[in-house]
């Protein structure tokens, strides 16, 4: 089941965003993630529109939209490939037309999901936090 975020969500999102983090970009430093709980709990989750997946009555993935910006898409990792993220995705696209993203170029696991979803390349830059390409990637319904 998908449905909107609650408050009281709030640390098992942040919960599955560090450690999926963590695991997705493990050419970031952990402690870098670590350092950004504060700021996701203080201003990025209370600053979006935010869905959770819930199996078993246990949070398993989010999403955060800002705008028509996909800003967090996250599943738990011990349960990645099981189509959550999929569920997640048909979600966000069904709330906004247009949807854009960031992904490392570093992450092709991530860029591969985002690609068979629909979103095209439209640019690379680097990330001025981590200093990793980051490719800019664009959704049209």
């Amino acid at each position: 089941m998908i449905r909107a975020f609650k408050s009281s969500d709030m640390n098992e999102v942040l919960d599955i965003w560090l450690r999926a983090s963590i695991e997705a970009h493990r050419f970031v430093g952990r402690e870098f993630w670590a350092s950004k709980v504060d700021d996701m709990r203080k201003n990025y989750i209370p600053a979006s529109e935010t869905y959770v997946f819930i199996d078993d009555e246990k949070i398993k993935g989010f999403f955060s939209l800002h705008g028509e910006t996909l800003a967090a898409m996250f599943v738990s990792p011990e349960v990645q490939g099981n189509g959550i993220g999929r569920q997640l995705m048909d979600k966000a696209k069904s709330l906004r037309n247009r949807l854009v993203l960031t992904v490392y170029r570093e992450n092709p696991g991530s860029i591969q999901f985002y690609s068979k979803s629909g979103f095209v390349t439209v640019e690379e830059r680097v990330d001025e936090h981590t200093g990793h390409v980051e490719i800019l990637m664009e959704y049209n319904s």
